[in-house]
């Protein structure tokens, strides 16, 4: 997920255009497959050997039309722009004329990121249904349809939100949690490694492309906004079964605003406890886990908290 291009004053969501390049060249080397949003579905699907990546860009800047776009048009690599529709024509961000040009190409989808990218989690029913329905009012007069891929605002979802944007008519939905796709992940809580200028370092990139999907029944609670008499959650995992050296897993935590690895408890062979033992701060709680794989590669799981200040 990539958010603004060669934007050097915005470095928790720039990339480096000759970063963004290399990233590209690293994909290409590795064998990598891009994924082209029409072959979505498929995609979950096909060969688990052939190794693929969905390219993501979020709130559809200037400087991605201006910097990424001639790059990405030119190697026709496919990819998903999630625009929030209050926000298009305004000063550093796509035109619709901009934004209809990139809409006729086979290998672009642009994808719904809400109509005002507020903080809709903490929202009520209605003005989370609302915002959408006139996000998807504004696509079907402007690109005569609605996409069936959305992007929660940062990233951040609740069950009922998750419940409203199915009942709207999407197919997926991405967060910003940590992680890989695979055909046992909810279509509503799909993962994605977030890059900019800190985490879309080289060395840091090169080993996103080393990572592998790990297979979960689910993780609990299954809420991930989070209130305070909720806080620390009890979070429980259940696997999927014959994982290898599953129980040599790690996991770490921003627990009590400061990185650390978790205390972790198998009741069985593929459920897993992970004990909190401190509140999360801030407006979001992170869990990553991770394990060797005998290929070399690691397996990957981020999970995300919404912190509610109720």
């Amino acid at each position: 997920m990539y958010h603004r291009f060669e934007e050097n004053k915005y470095p928790s969501t720039n990339i480096k255009l000759k970063d963004f390049k290399e990233h590209l060249k690293i994909i290409r080397e590795k064998n990598i497959n891009f994924v082209n949003p029409n072959n979505f579905d498929q995609s979950l699907k096909d060969d688990k050997k052939q190794r693929k990546v969905l390219l993501t860009i979020d709130d559809g800047f200037s400087s991605f039309y201006e910097n990424a776009w001639p790059i990405l048009k030119e190697k026709k690599i496919p990819f998903i722009l999630f625009i929030s529709t209050r926000e298009v024509g305004s000063k550093g961000y796509m035109t619709w004329d901009q934004i209809k040009e990139l809409n006729k190409e086979n290998f672009v989808e642009i994808g719904n990121h809400s109509h005002s990218h507020e903080y809709l989690v903490d929202e009520s029913y209605e003005v989370i249904k609302d915002d959408i329905e006139k996000s998807i009012l504004i696509f079907k007069n402007e690109l005569g349809t609605n996409s069936k891929f959305f992007s929660y605002p940062f990233g951040e979802y609740s069950l009922e939100f998750k419940n409203i944007v199915q009942s709207l008519g999407f197919k997926y939905a991405f967060g910003q949690h940590s992680g890989v796709m695979d055909d046992t992940k909810d279509h509503y809580e799909l993962p994605r490694f977030p890059i900019n200028e800190k985490y879309g370092e080289i060395k840091r990139f090169t080993s996103l492309t080393k990572t592998l999907p790990f297979k979960f029944k689910k993780v609990y609670p299954e809420e991930k906004y989070l209130l305070q008499s909720k806080n620390p959650p009890k979070v429980k995992i259940e696997f999927y079964e014959n994982i290898k050296n599953l129980k040599s897993l790690s996991c770490y935590s921003n627990e009590g605003d400061k990185w650390r690895q978790s205390n972790i408890k198998f009741e069985n062979s593929n459920t897993l406890f992970i004990n909190i033992n401190e509140k999360f701060v801030g407006e979001r709680g992170r869990i990553n886990c991770s394990l060797r794989d005998p290929s070399g590669f690691w397996r990957w799981l981020g999970v995300q908290f919404v912190v509610s200040s109720k």
